[in-house]
């Protein structure tokens, strides 16, 4: 997870984050109510169409979810988990306990990326808590620092860009959120998160994309509020 601009957003995502780091897995299920198509069968979709990953770069990476599903299908490559909220990256040190070729940064990834060479960045529902300047200014950053054929994935949460649809897909999530089990405190914490959030359409994404220089930049997957990007550098036959 991210830090917004002002020091009081700063601190209230970091903080908000590692307060929940330790139910955040056992309820992200009943969040996102297309939870295998958006994390598992996306990228397995993904993982097939490609060469295997040497570095893969995981931004926001909270617990470890993302990567769990990409060390599934490529557990030779290596993984560097990414995040700002230290608490969210201990969960991840647990879950991923013993295994190698998996490091952790305590980072803020607007203001750096890893110092390691990488091909593949990946990220979970984290990068709609930019302003879109700030979105735009990291994906020119991953670009600049992506090999040719490099792939970026966002896998990310939108809005519709348009205020009745917009009030379709919210009033819809809420009421799925309402039945899922998850108790009154889980979704007064999720509103007050929903604050924070800053989203862009999948096109504005799309179009930042492209003029960021990625040869490919196209959506695989969506479902209402929830959507994947796959950007490629420079595509390589």
């Amino acid at each position: 997870m991210i830090k917004q601009e002002s020091d009081g957003s700063k601190m209230n995502i970091e903080t908000q984050f590692n307060l929940i780091a330790e139910e955040y897995d056992r309820n992200r299920r009943k969040f996102i109510p297309c939870f295998d198509d958006f994390y598992k069968n996306t990228t397995n979709f993904i993982i097939s169409n490609i060469a295997k990953p040497k570095q893969v770069v995981d931004l926001g990476a909270g617990t470890g979810l993302l990567t769990y599903f990409w060390h599934q299908r490529c557990p030779d490559s290596n993984y560097t988990l990414v995040d700002i909220a230290d608490e969210m990256l201990h969960v991840a040190r647990k879950r991923f306990d013993g295994i190698e070729n998996i490091a952790y940064q305590t980072e803020n990834y607007t203001h750096k990326l890893p110092d390691i060479l990488f091909d593949t960045v990946i990220s979970a529902l984290s990068i709609h808590h930019l302003e879109d300047k700030d979105k735009k200014k990291l994906f020119e950053r991953i670009y600049d620092r992506l090999p040719n054929g490099g792939l970026f994935v966002n896998y990310d949460q939108f809005c519709a860009g348009q205020t009745e649809m917009d009030r379709w897909f919210n009033s819809f999530w809420e009421s799925q959120l309402a039945n899922s089990g998850l108790t009154d405190q889980d979704i007064a914490l999720w509103k007050e998160r929903r604050k924070l959030d800053r989203e862009c359409t999948v096109k504005q994404e799309l179009n930042m994309l492209t003029d960021c220089k990625f040869k490919i930049a196209n959506c695989v997957y969506s479902c209402q509020k929830f959507s994947v990007i796959v950007a490629i550098k420079n595509v390589l036959f």
